[in-house]
């Protein structure tokens, strides 16, 4: 039984679904396939009103919860995605945070509930691609690392997907753009090391989504409450175009023949 042509998204948090798959999701809904963001957590974890931080006096985790969780739809409709799940499981704060500590955190809960519950999904939707981090998150967040250990647990149980990617940032780009942030006047907090970044030799699919570039922009615009931890907000507007009409993975395995460089995560299924 052939089923349609389905993209399943596989994220930690609100916010998470634009910059490393937002083209992704705008590009796959224009082309008729059927898009599903799964997002394994509420966000109680990100800033409050007024830039609160956790722990901070004054900050609710249940109320950051359900401003991220709006902002996460207004942005799913921004993007055209089809479907929307959420896991709603506990954020675990970024990596060394009491939060950490939570027996209800996501990256603290059994793998075989939380990947249990996202096989049920697939099985639903039997996305011939999933995308999610790779091993190590992206960047090491606890529950970018849980999403990637569910999002492969359940392929594995399934059977499901044909193709599993990662989302990925070629490391010559970044220094780059790091470069071109410094000589705009940005300034940030972070200085990426040298191994920041994916290996250019890992990459195996590049994505032009050039023509969704505003979608991403304004779905970024609409986690309004976390904007003051988006830097690519304050670049100027022409480089947040060239910064956005890319995007690139890691294929980490595929069922199907298709080319070793990619510019279709559904090369061979179609």
């Amino acid at each position: 039984m052939k089923h349609e042509l389905t993209l399943m998204a596989v994220h930690a948090h609100p916010d998470d679904e634009v910059l490393g798959t937002g083209g992704l999701l705008a590009r796959c809904a224009a082309e008729g396939v059927r898009t599903v963001l799964v997002t394994c957590t509420n966000g109680e974890q990100g800033d409050d009103s007024g830039g609160v931080k956790p722990g901070e006096p004054g900050h609710n985790a249940a109320e950051v919860a359900q401003r991220r969780l709006a902002e996460l739809r207004e942005s799913a409709g921004l993007l055209d995605i089809g479907h929307l799940e959420l896991l709603g499981y506990r954020d675990s704060g970024m990596a060394g945070w009491s939060t950490n500590d939570d027996p209800e955190a996501f990256a603290n809960i059994p793998l075989d509930e939380s990947a249990g519950r996202l096989a049920e999904l697939m099985e639903r939707y039997r996305p011939q691609v999933v995308v999610t981090y790779d091993e190590d998150g992206g960047y090491g967040h606890p529950d970018h690392i849980q999403a990637h250990r569910i999002a492969l647990a359940a392929a594995e149980k399934t059977g499901v997907p044909d193709k599993v990617y990662y989302t990925a940032i070629p490391r010559s780009g970044i220094r780059r753009m790091f470069d071109a942030v410094q000589e705009a006047g940005v300034e940030i907090d972070f200085d990426p090391p040298e191994d920041f970044g994916t290996p250019d030799e890992l990459i195996t699919s590049t994505l032009d989504v050039s023509a969704h570039v505003e979608a991403k922009r304004e779905a970024l615009r609409a986690h309004a409450s976390q904007g003051e931890n988006i830097f690519l907000l304050r670049l100027p507007e022409e480089m947040q175009r060239m910064v956005f009409s890319f995007e690139a993975f890691v294929r980490h395995y595929s069922r199907v023949q298709g080319p070793d460089k990619e510019d279709d995560l559904f090369a061979g299924l179609r």
